[in-house]
């Protein structure tokens, strides 16, 4: 009898806390699991000077993959990698050849020969010219590059100055013509000759390479004239297999036929090493850029993971490497999806979060979305993020210049509606000083929390995020969408 007694009560018990639990609002379940000081914890660790800055190719940047997939597996993520939580893409590491390299401009009968200190070479592959034509893009007018056709640049040289706003779009820009560019540095020694990663198997449209120019040399070659030619010799480059990761795990949804789609939750892992020599700081940590959002992806993930009420949809969270030397971790995913593209529903991107020092007051309690106007999915972010205390804000001019430079652009190129959150870079972008004491981790919680929020609507709700047909920027990504949809095995 007594112990009969004792187990109504142990049932009554239970029965009241899970009664109790499904009547506490979601937002303050998230809150009570996505802490501060998580997260203070997860980035003070990436962004340590043990990890030396988190380079791509280096063992510190496996070091942070490791620890990623160790919190994904403690928060109970299935992996869904090819190798666990690893997403594993084969690379080449490419030298150049800088003995060999040889330039020289042609105008009005006379001859320049760049001095080969003056001269670096980004992405290099072997390439000869003799005498080809200068086509030289105008500082002036930067819509210019976007109305040039591939007949235009075919056969011709593209110089372009380091200041102008379309040298982002130019490096990442598909071009059919496969021009080689040259970009006008204000740096008498512009680049060194550095390695960079490439990934044989991708297809090859963009540039054919990028030589950066001492603008002096230039501007001595053609002596006011607006004709030109350029001789070239870039000799093969030496290059190494090199294997780097994305990182990645599911929380399946709960729903029988919506679980097979889902919401992808990223940030990007990698940073820019060490770089220097002599007395000072030379380790690039980056806390604010971006191990800010990649301990958000690990917090929001374990928060989700642990609500007893799982959303109909899955949810991916993934961290990519490369995105500082090109977005190459997203843009292999775009390759190579662990999930059909027509069936993700959208990116929230993450990307800056933890300095709120960047202006002449500190932004607490806002941040900006890249994309704002873009898709639907900004809808449910911004209304999530009322709730958490947090205002989403449109800042059309920096969607415009930095949308296409965040790891959500690869994926909307291939037609998911994808959106980055992010405060803005810190005063100290890509500089040693990024350092894991200066975030506000307090501020960096709300915005996490309304991450989540944000998230588990999208994963919830049975009505997929659109792209905006009424925005003009999305036209591609649209038409993107459309062929996903279409694609063979894919309903």
């Amino acid at each position: 009898m007594i112990s009969r007694i004792l187990g109504q009560m142990v049932c009554v018990t239970v029965l009241a806390t899970c009664a109790g639990a499904q009547t506490i609002p979601l937002v303050e379940q998230i809150a009570d699991r996505l802490t501060a000081n998580a997260l203070k914890a997860d980035v003070s660790f990436l962004a340590s000077d043990a990890l030396q800055g988190r380079a791509n190719t280096s063992p510190e940047l496996r070091i942070a993959a490791e620890f990623i997939a160790a919190q994904f597996r403690r928060a109970g993520l299935e992996p869904v990698g090819d190798e666990g939580y690893f997403q594993t893409a084969e690379f080449k590491s490419v030298t150049p050849n800088a003995e060999g390299l040889e330039l020289s401009f042609e105008s009005g009968g006379r001859t320049v020969v760049a001095n080969k200190k003056a001269v670096g070479v980004r992405d290099p592959a072997e390439l000869e010219l003799k005498g080809v034509p200068i086509l030289k893009l105008s500082e002036d007018d930067p819509a210019a590059f976007n109305s040039l056709t591939p007949d235009q640049l075919r056969g011709k040289v593209l110089v372009v100055e380091s200041s102008n706003p379309v040298v982002q779009e130019i490096f990442r820009r598909p071009m059919s013509a496969r021009p080689l560019v040259i970009v006008l540095s204000d740096e008498p020694a512009p680049a060194s000759q550095e390695s960079h990663l490439q990934e044989p198997s991708a297809p090859a449209t963009g540039p054919h390479s990028i030589v950066v120019v001492w603008e002096e040399v230039f501007r001595t070659a053609m002596n006011a004239a607006k004709d030109g030619t350029v001789s070239l010799k870039i000799p093969a480059p030496t290059s190494v297999p090199v294997q780097l990761r994305n990182v990645s795990g599911v929380l399946r949804g709960s729903d029988p036929s919506l679980k097979e789609t889902c919401v992808l939750v990223t940030a990007h892992y990698d940073h820019l090493g060490m770089r220097g020599t002599g007395e000072g700081d030379h380790i690039y940590n980056g806390a604010n850029d971006d191990a800010s959002g990649t301990g958000s992806v690990i917090e929001i993930a374990a928060a989700l993971a642990s609500l007893s009420q799982k959303p109909r949809r899955s949810i991916v969270f993934m961290t990519f490497f490369g995105e500082e030397v090109g977005l190459l971790g997203s843009r292999y995913y775009s390759r190579h999806p662990l999930f059909p593209l027509a069936k993700t529903v959208a990116q929230v991107n993450l990307e800056h979060l933890g300095r709120t020092d960047g202006g002449s007051v500190p932004r607490v309690g806002q941040a900006k979305v890249l994309g704002f106007d873009y898709s639907s999915a900004t809808d449910v972010l911004r209304q999530a993020a009322e709730e958490v205390g947090v205002k989403l804000e449109n800042d059309e001019e920096h969607s415009a210049l930095y949308y296409g430079r965040t790891d959500c652009r690869p994926l909307a190129e291939v037609g998911v509606p994808a959106l980055t959150l992010s405060i803005g870079m810190a005063p100290d972008y890509h500089l040693p000083s990024d350092e894991w004491q200066k975030l506000d981790y307090d501020n960096m919680a709300k915005l996490a929390r309304a991450a989540a929020l944000g998230v588990f609507r999208l994963a919830e709700s049975t009505e997929a995020p659109q792209w905006n047909s009424q925005n003009p920027r999305t036209e591609r990504y649209r038409r993107a969408r459309e062929e996903a949809a279409g694609a063979p095995g894919v309903k």
